[in-house]
């Protein structure tokens, strides 16, 4: 898309991770480059040779959530509705400041309310369709993600969306709420991703066998697969005019996206593809390649991933593109809720988050990762890059707020 009348901007982030919830915690964790991978406790893994994972500990979804009942919401709707506060919050508004204006709320995700899913699926195996708890089946519906932001703040007039465009699905949200801004269909969208650990989803990947047993290592000769995580990420965007005539502070500008699907291969990413779906976002960007200061990469810790990956960005940026981290290094595979918000954060605080667990450079992947150590660094814009099965590439491009454009 060309051509737009309103300028789209950052004014409030909330987030839920493994390392850290909030954005003063997470932005610690990623500074520091924490990785908080442990054995496995959402659920018995009795069979698994091994079952680590990057899990959220320390979350009370009733130290936010003061309308809707707790436990109504599953637990990726309690990330979501958790980091939505925490973005409006930040933006110092709250729910009643946005009620009477056109909105929008779009929430990415892989699975859902999996682990009520995988509650339900046990219990009907168990003792038959007749005994499951009713409540579970309320709170499996993956529409309630975006749902019960709506209803735990009230914004009758927000539209919510759900997008189940697996790993892809937060930039897809992100982007779907940068057009419903920029064309002047809504003052402010709420907008991220959630997802949570679950058995089905481990136990896919694990019988795929890219699941690692200890650590994930992006780009690296000794990797051995991906590590699961689990959190939600949400964006509070709004119209440079609306930021402006309140006051806002402004963190970030979403200056373009692009997606794509090449329908190519049911897991497998197409190089040619990705290639074009980057080209997309530069040109709805108005940037060029040598603009880009950092690119924080899918980078899942595969050899298909991580070096088809490489080879795109290479078609796009050279032989010496900038540097390119992988942020599941730190937090796991947080499916869904992988999402721009990191690029926010790096843009406003002034460092490159690193890729960590580096130890032996693979050779087709010769790029500057940041290894280990967080940098400092003046970034001016960020490239997000998110890939999801099928085929489902998304691509979004943040950018330090300039007055003057």
């Amino acid at each position: 898309m060309t051509g737009r009348s309103e300028r789209v901007v950052v004014t409030g982030r909330g987030l839920v991770s493994s390392i850290g919830i909030g954005v003063a915690e997470f932005t610690a964790g990623l500074r520091a480059g924490r990785n908080e991978v442990a054995p496995l406790t959402a659920f018995d893994t009795t069979g698994f040779a091994y079952a680590n994972e990057s899990e959220v500990t320390g979350f009370d979804p009733a130290d936010w959530i003061t309308r809707t009942p707790v436990e109504t919401l599953g637990r990726a709707s309690s990330f979501a509705v958790v980091a939505a506060a925490m973005a409006l919050a930040e933006a110092g508004l709250v729910g009643e400041d946005l009620r009477d204006r056109p909105g929008y709320i779009a929430v990415g995700t892989a699975d859902g309310e999996s682990r009520d899913i995988d509650a339900l699926a046990a219990e009907t195996v168990a003792h038959g369709a007749d005994t499951v708890d009713p409540v579970l089946v309320e709170r499996a519906g993956t529409h309630r993600l975006s749902a019960s932001i709506a209803w735990e703040f009230e914004l009758e007039d927000a539209a919510p969306m759900t997008f189940a465009t697996a790993c892809s699905a937060g930039n897809y949200a992100i982007g779907d709420g940068f057009d419903a801004i920029r064309v002047g269909d809504a003052d402010y969208a709420l907008v991220g991703g959630a997802d949570v650990i679950c058995r089905r989803s481990f136990a896919s990947f694990y019988r795929l066998g890219i699941m690692s047993p200890d650590r994930c290592r992006p780009f690296d000769a000794d990797r051995r697969g991906i590590i699961s995580g689990e959190g939600a990420g949400i964006l509070l965007l709004e119209s440079l005019t609306s930021a402006r005539a309140r006051g806002a502070h402004i963190y970030a500008e979403v200056l373009g996206y692009g997606l794509n699907c090449d329908a190519h291969h049911a897991f497998a990413p197409e190089e040619k593809s990705i290639q074009a779906c980057m080209e997309m976002a530069l040109r709805d960007a108005g940037v060029r390649p040598g603009d880009v200061d950092l690119i924080s990469a899918h980078g899942t810790g595969t050899k298909s991933n991580d070096v088809t990956e490489v080879r795109a960005i290479k078609s796009v940026y050279g032989d010496r593109p900038p540097p390119v981290v992988s942020l599941k290094s730190m937090l796991g595979h947080t499916m869904g809720a992988s999402s721009a918000i990191a690029s926010s954060i790096a843009i406003t605080e002034g460092f490159m988050p690193p890729t960590v667990n580096h130890r032996t450079p693979d050779p087709e992947c010769d790029i500057d990762c940041v290894p280990n150590r967080s940098v400092p660094a003046d970034l001016s814009i960020v490239q997000n890059n998110g890939f999801a099965f099928g085929g489902n590439n998304a691509i979004v491009l943040l950018g330090r707020y300039e007055e003057a454009q």
